[in-house]
C-alpha cells in the first residue's frame, strides 16, 4: 500500500474506487453521496500449491547455480537458502524435506550464451593491408588434465579444429576487408561440467585462391609486397590465424560483457587486436513443475512478487517503511532466476510492472517503484512481442492500478494527510506513475477506450470534495439554533481549512502534473454546499435577533467573507456563484451587532477608568493603565468595522458614521470619566505634588486618546469608503458628516489637554516673573552668569519633573506656553530698564540661557518655536541696551556701511575716489577724483559742492582732523582731483567698523551747509590693508550717496537716552543734524 492511514483503526480508504460520473450543480440543492463501487485488488498471495511450485523453484534456481558471483551479490549458496525459508515462511522440517526433493530433481542441460559483438585493431593478413575475419568458436571439455600442467598451458594453432568436435564447433560470417568486424551473433553452447569446461575461439583471416595480377592491383606498399612473398611460400588456400581467446567457464561470472585481448600462437604479433564478447549461463530443460508448465516472464513476476512482499513486510514489523531497494539476497536470487531462465530486458520490465504494480495496490511502499518498469516497457515495446494472454494481462494491471491510483485521489486527503510530512511527495509521486503509464505507447494500444487521465482525475476529485463535505457534516451534528450556528461556523472553519491546504499545497501537485485547478474545483463545489446550509440557518433565525445569536451571525458572516475572499480571482466570463451576495442575509443582526460593540467598549472604559490609580506606566510610557485599555477597546472597535466592511456602499457609510459616532461619544465619555476619577483621588491625597503628578497623568491620557482618534480616518478606511460611495452619496456629504464628527471629537479633546497644560503652565509663571525681576535688584558687584543661577536653577528642577511627568507632546505645548510667558516678562523688564546698561547686560545674558534651556540640546523647543518675532526684537534690544556707547556707534557706521553695500541708486549722485594704503609709511591716501549728478540745492537751480573727509569712528582716530576740498561754485558734477593724506596705523583701520566718511556739502554763505550726500567706505577693504603687499596703481571706487534713514535709527535713540555720556550726546547731535538736513532735501 503506498500510504499512511490517518488513523490506525479507520477502515482501509485504499481498496475502494469510484465510480466516475459528471456533476454540474445547478441549483443549491446537493444530493447525499452515492454509494461507489468496490476496487477489486487482486491479492498478493499464493494459495499453498502455488507456494510449493514457486518455493522448488526458487530453490532449483540456488542450486545450480553457475558462475562466479556479481561483486555486490550474496557468495554463499546457505544463505540464499535461508532466506528464501524466511521470505516463503516455511519451517524447517519442510524446508528440508524440499530441499532433498530438488537435489534429486534432474539436473539442468547447462548452456553458455556466447555473443560475439566485434573486435578492434586486429592484423591484416592481405596485400590489401585488411583481412577477411571469421571466428571458430567452441566448448572444450578437459576430462583428467589438471589444470596448471604442460599441456593446459599449451598454446595451439587451431585449438577449436583439432581439440572440438566439428558438430560442435560454430562459425560466425566472414566480414570482408576490414580490420575492426562487427557480428552480434550468439551461440548457445552446451556443456557438461563447469570445472573441466574452457571456451575458446579462433579468429581467422580467410584466405582465397587470387591471381598474381590480382595481387598486384591491390598493393600499396612494401608491407604488401612482403605478404606477397610470404603466400608463395603457403599453401594455396590456407587461412590465416589471427589470434585467439581461451578463457575457463568456471572463472566467468553469471553474466559477462568485456573486451578480451586476442592471443598469438606465437610471439611474432604480441599485439593482435581485442574481441568484444557477452556471456551468459543458462538452462535448458529445468526439471521444475513451474519452468515446465508456465511462461518464464510468469515464473519470475511470481517470485518477484513473493519477494518484495516479504522485504516490505519486514520492515513493517520493523516499524519503518521499505525505501524499494531489495536486500543483497533477493537481488541475487532474481539476478540467477532471470539469467538462468533466458529473459530478455522487456520481459524481465513486465515482470517488474504486474508485480509492482499488484503488490501496490495491497502493501504500503513508494509508488516511484512503478516509474523503472513502465520506463523499459515503453523503450522495448513492440506489440508483436506479447501475446494474446500476456496483452490482456498487461491491459488489465493498467485499468487495476488506473482505478485504484483515482480512489486514492478521491480520497487524498485521508489518504495523504498532511500530518505525514511525505504525503505531498508520495501524492505527487503517484500521480507521476499514473501520468507515466497513460502516455505509454502499450497503455494506448491496450487501453484504447480509458478517457484522458486529466478528466479521470478532475471527477474522482469532484466526487472526493463532496465526499469530504458530508463526512465533515455529520461530525457537526447542532442541537437548537444557538448550537445549530456553531456547528455551522465550525464547519466553514474547516471548508476554509481545507481550501487554504488546497491552495498552499495540494493544487501546485495537481497543476504541475496534471495542469488540474484543484483550488478553484474544490472552491466552486464547496462554495454551493456552503451556502445552502448558511442560507437555510440565516432564515430559522429570523429577524429579531438575540445578542448570543447575533455574536454567532457576526463570527459566520465574517468567516463567510474570507471564504469569499480565499476564492480564485474573478473573471468577467466566471459563472455566479451561490455566494454572491450573502451580506443580505445577515442585515437583520447589523443593529443588534453594532450596538453590541459599543456596549462592550463602554463597559471595558468604565471598568478600565475605575481601576486607574493615574500613575504612569513606566519611565517612557507617561500615561496609565486606562490609556492602554482605551487604544485596545478602540482598537477592537476598529478591527470590528473592519471585519464587518459591509459590500453595499450607501449602508456601508451608514454603518461608519455609526462607527465614528459611538467612538467619539466614547471619547468624551473618557474625558469626564477620567476627570472625576483624578478629582476623587486627589481629594484624599495630601501632598500637592501628587496632585500634580496626576494632573499630568490625566493630560497623558488626553493626548494617548487624541493620536488614537486621529488614526480613526486610517482604521476605518475612509478614502476607501469615499471612493466607494461616491456615485451615490451627494458632494460633500461623507465630509460635512464623517469628517465634522472627527473635529468635534478632536476640538474637545484638544481644549481638555490645553486646559490641563495651562493650568500646569499657571503653577511656574509666577515664580518665573519672580525670578526674573529680582535680576533687577542684584548688586553691581553680582556678574550676570551669577545672577541668573536662581532662575535657572527654578527652571531646572520644574522642568525636568514636568519633562519626567508629561509625553513629548504636552510637554512641548507647556514649554511653548512657558517661553511666551517668559518673553512677555522680560520684554516688559527691559522696557523699564532701557537706560540701565548693566541691567540690560543682565537680562541678555538671562535671555541667551532661557534659549538654550528651553532648547535643551533638541529635546526642547525647535528653533523655529524660539526665535519668534518678539524674542528677535528682545534679543536685538538687549542687545543694544547691553552695548556701550562706543560699541553702539561702532554698530551705526556697520549699519551705514551695510547701507552702502547694498545702495546701487545713484539719485542723490555719486563721488569718485582712489585710495590705497602703505604700512610701510602708514599713510592713507586718498585722491577725490570727482562727483557727479549732485542734486541742486540753490534756488539758482544749481549748487556749490564740496567735499569733508573724515575717518569715523572719532574714538579710533582721535588725532586725525577732518580734511576738505575746495569749493566749486554752481556746479552738479564737480572735479575735484584733490589727494589727501593721513597718517594712521594699521590696526584700527582694519577693524569692520572703520570706514572714510565722505560728506558731500553744498556751500551757503549766509546760513549752514546744506547736505547733499554721504558715502561710507570700509578701510579694511583698502588695498594695503587688505593684505601685506605694497599696492600698486589704486583701483577707481565709485560711491553713491546716501542719506541717514528717515525714521530715524534705534542706535541713536538709545543713545540719546544716555544723557550724562558727553561723546554719545555729541554723536547724536551730529547726526541728528544730518539727518534733519536730509529730510529738508530728501527727493
Amino acid at each position: 500500500m503506498a500510504t499512511h492511514l490517518s488513523h490506525p483503526q479507520r477502515r482501509p480508504l485504499l481498496r475502494q474506487a469510484i465510480k466516475i460520473r459528471r456533476r454540474r450543480v445547478r441549483d443549491l440543492q446537493d444530493p447525499p453521496p452515492q454509494a461507489t463501487q468496490e476496487v477489486q485488488v487482486q491479492s498478493h498471495h499464493f494459495s499453498p500449491e502455488e507456494r510449493d511450485l514457486l518455493y522448488e523453484e526458487a530453490l532449483y534456481t540456488v542450486l545450480h547455480r553457475l558462475g562466479q558471483p556479481e561483486p555486490n551479490h550474496v557468495k554463499e549458496a546457505s544463505e540464499l537458502l535461508s532466506y528464501l525459508q524466511e521470505a516463503f515462511q516455511v519451517q524447517p522440517e519442510e524446508h528440508q524435506q524440499m530441499l532433498r526433493r530438488v537435489r534429486e530433481l534432474e539436473k539442468p542441460v547447462f548452456c553458455l550464451k556466447a555473443t560475439v559483438k566485434q573486435a578492434k585493431g586486429i592484423l591484416g593478413k592481405d596485400v590489401s593491408g585488411f583481412s577477411d575475419p571469421y571466428c571458430l568458436l567452441g566448448i572444450e571439455q578437459k576430462v583428467g588434465v589438471a589444470e596448471g600442467s604442460p599441456v593446459s598451458r599449451r598454446r595451439q594453432k587451431a585449438v577449436v579444429k583439432h581439440t572440438i568436435p566439428e558438430e560442435e564447433t560454430h562459425r560466425t560470417q566472414v566480414k570482408s576487408q576490414t580490420l575492426n568486424p562487427v557480428w552480434d551473433e550468439t551461440f548457445i553452447l552446451e556443456f557438461e561440467d563447469i570445472a573441466n569446461a574452457s571456451f575458446h575461439l579462433d579468429m581467422w583471416d580467410l584466405d582465397t585462391v587470387e591471381s598474381v595480377r590480382q595481387k598486384l592491383g591491390e598493393l600499396t606498399d612494401l608491407h604488401g609486397l612482403r605478404r606477397i612473398f610470404k603466400e608463395a611460400r603457403k599453401d594455396k588456400g590456407q587461412d590465416d590465424f589471427l589470434g585467439n581467446v581461451v578463457l575457463r567457464l568456471q572463472d566467468l561470472r553469471c553474466r559477462e560483457d568485456q573486451w578480451f585481448p586476442l592471443e598469438p600462437c606465437t610471439e611474432t604479433y604480441p599485439d593482435r587486436g581485442q574481441c568484444h564478447l557477452q556471456f551468459q549461463f543458462i538452462h535448458k530443460r529445468r526439471a521444475t513443475a513451474a519452468s515446465r508448465s508456465q511462461p518464464s516472464y510468469t515464473v519470475h513476476f511470481h517470485l518477484l512478487q513473493q519477494l518484495v512482499s516479504h522485504e516490505v513486510t519486514q520492515h513493517q514489523a520493523g516499524s519503518t517503511s521499505w525505501d524499494a531497494s531489495l536486500s543483497p539476497q533477493a537481488v541475487t536470487i532474481l539476478f540467477l532466476h532471470a539469467t538462468q531462465k533466458d529473459l530478455s530486458d522487456f520481459h524481465q520490465s513486465m515482470a517488474q510492472w504486474l508485480a509492482y504494480s499488484r503488490l501496490y495496490q495491497s502493501l504500503e511502499f513508494p509508488s516511484s517503484c512503478l516509474l523503472h518498469p513502465i520506463t523499459s516497457i515503453e523503450y522495448q515495446w513492440i506489440q508483436g512481442r506479447l501475446k494474446a494472454e500476456q496483452r490482456e494481462e498487461l491491459a488489465t494491471s493498467f485499468t487495476s492500478l488506473l482505478a485504484y491510483g483515482l480512489s486514492l485521489i478521491r480520497k487524498f486527503r485521508s489518504v495523504f494527510p498532511l500530518s505525514v510530512s511525505d504525503s505531498p511527495s508520495r501524492l505527487q509521486s503517484l500521480l507521476r506513475v499514473l501520468v507515466q503509464m497513460c502516455k505509454m505507447k502499450a497503455f494506448g494500444e491496450l487501453c484504447p477506450d480509458s478517457a484522458p487521465l486529466s478528466q479521470l482525475v478532475s471527477e474522482a476529485l469532484r466526487m472526493g470534495t463532496v465526499e469530504w463535505f458530508h463526512l465533515m457534516q455529520q461530525h457537526h451534528q447542532p442541537m437548537g439554533i444557538l448550537e445549530a450556528g456553531k456547528a455551522l461556523l465550525n464547519l466553514v472553519q474547516d471548508v476554509m481549512g481545507d481550501l487554504y491546504q488546497c491552495r498552499r499545497t495540494w493544487n501546485k501537485i495537481f497543476h504541475n502534473v496534471l495542469k488540474i485547478d484543484l483550488f478553484s474545483m474544490a472552491f466552486l463545489e464547496l462554495q454551493w454546499l456552503v451556502a445552502k446550509r448558511v442560507q437555510d440557518h440565516t432564515v430559522a433565525a429570523g429577524n429579531l435577533v438575540s445578542p448570543d445569536i447575533g455574536e454567532s451571525l457576526f463570527q459566520l458572516y465574517v468567516s463567510l467573507k474570507e471564504l469569499c475572499q480565499l476564492g480564485p480571482v474573478p473573471s468577467d466570463s466566471r459563472e455566479v456563484l451561490a455566494l454572491d451576495g450573502f451580506h443580505r442575509w445577515f442585515q437583520p443582526a447589523i443593529p443588534s451587532w453594532l450596538q453590541k460593540t459599543y456596549s462592550v467598549a463602554l463597559e471595558r472604559v468604565q471598568r478600565a477608568v475605575q481601576m486607574d490609580t493615574l500613575v504612569p506606566l513606566g519611565e517612557l510610557t507617561k500615561h496609565s493603565t486606562s490609556a492602554v485599555d482605551l487604544s485596545t477597546c478602540f482598537a477592537q472597535i476598529s478591527h470590528t468595522a473592519r471585519q464587518l466592511d459591509w459590500p453595499d456602499p450607501e449602508e456601508a457609510f451608514m454603518i461608519t458614521v455609526k462607527f465614528v459616532e459611538d467612538t467619539c461619544r466614547l471619547a468624551l465619555v473618557y474625558c469626564s470619566l477620567i476627570k472625576a476619577r483624578a478629582r476623587e483621588l486627589s481629594a484624599v491625597q495630601k501632598d500637592q505634588s501628587q496632585a500634580a503628578d496626576m494632573l499630568c497623568v490625566v493630560v497623558n491620557n488626553m493626548e494617548q486618546l487624541r493620536l488614537i482618534i486621529d488614526k480613526l480616518p486610517t482604521q476605518l478606511a475612509w478614502e476607501a469608503l469615499e471612493q466607494r460611495v461616491g456615485a451615490v452619496l451627494e458632494e460633500g456629504q461623507l465630509q460635512n458628516t464623517l469628517h465634522a464628527q472627527l473635529q468635534g471629537a478632536l476640538a474637545g479633546l484638544g481644549h481638555e489637554i490645553r486646559t490641563g497644560v495651562r493650568t500646569l503652565a499657571e503653577q511656574l509663571e509666577v515664580g518665573i516673573a519672580t525670578h526674573i525681576q529680582k535680576l533687577i535688584g542684584v548688586k553691581e558687584s553680582v556678574l550676570p552668569e551669577d545672577a541668573i543661577l536662581p532662575l535657572m536653577k527654578f527652571l531646572e528642577v520644574k522642568l525636568c519633573y514636568m519633562n519626567t511627568n508629561l509625553v513629548q507632546e504636552n510637554f512641548s505645548s507647556l514649554l511653548t506656553l512657558l517661553w511666551t510667558h517668559t518673553l512677555t516678562v522680560l520684554v516688559e523688564v527691559a522696557s523699564s530698564q532701557r537706560s540701565s546698561s548693566l541691567a540690560s547686560g543682565r537680562l541678555k545674558v538671562a535671555l541667551q540661557n532661557l534659549e538654550v534651556c528651553f532648547h535643551a540640546e533638541g529635546c526642547g523647543l525647535p528653533p523655529e518655536a524660539l526665535h519668534t518675532d518678539t524674542f528677535q526684537a528682545l534679543q536685538n534690544d538687549l542687545e543694544l541696551q547691553a552695548a556701550s556707547s562706543r560699541e553702539l556707534i561702532q554698530k551705526y557706521f556697520c549699519s551705514r556701511i551695510q547701507q552702502q553695500a547694498e545702495t546701487t541708486s545713484e539719485r542723490l549722485g555719486a563721488v569718485t575716489v582712489k585710495v590705497s594704503y602703505r604700512a610701510s609709511e602708514q599713510r592713507l591716501r586718498v585722491e577725490l577724483l570727482s562727483a557727479s549728478s549732485l542734486l541742486p540745492l540753490d534756488s539758482n537751480g544749481s549748487s556749490d559742492p564740496f567735499v569733508q573727509l573724515t575717518l569715523e569712528p572719532r574714538h579710533e582716530f582721535p588725532e586725525v582732523a577732518p580734511r576738505e576740498t575746495q569749493k566749486h561754485k554752481k556746479e552738479l558734477h564737480p572735479l575735484f582731483d584733490e589727494t589727501f593724506e593721513f597718517l594712521v596705523p594699521a590696526e584700527p583701520c582694519q577693524k569692520a567698523w572703520a570706514c572714510l566718511l565722505l560728506t558731500v556739502l553744498d556751500h551757503d554763505r549766509l546760513g549752514a551747509d546744506d547736505l547733499e550726500g554721504e558715502a561710507f567706505l570700509p578701510l579694511c577693504r583698502v588695498p594695503g590693508l587688505t593684505d601685506c603687499a605694497e599696492p600698486g596703481e589704486a583701483p577707481q571706487m565709485r560711491l553713491p550717496l546716501t542719506y541717514p534713514a528717515p525714521n530715524g535709527d534705534p542706535i541713536l535713540r538709545l543713545l540719546e537716552s544716555r544723557k550724562g555720556d558727553r561723546e554719545a550726546q555729541a554723536f547724536v547731535k551730529l547726526r541728528r543734524q544730518r539727518a534733519k538736513q536730509a529730510s529738508q532735501h530728501a527727493p
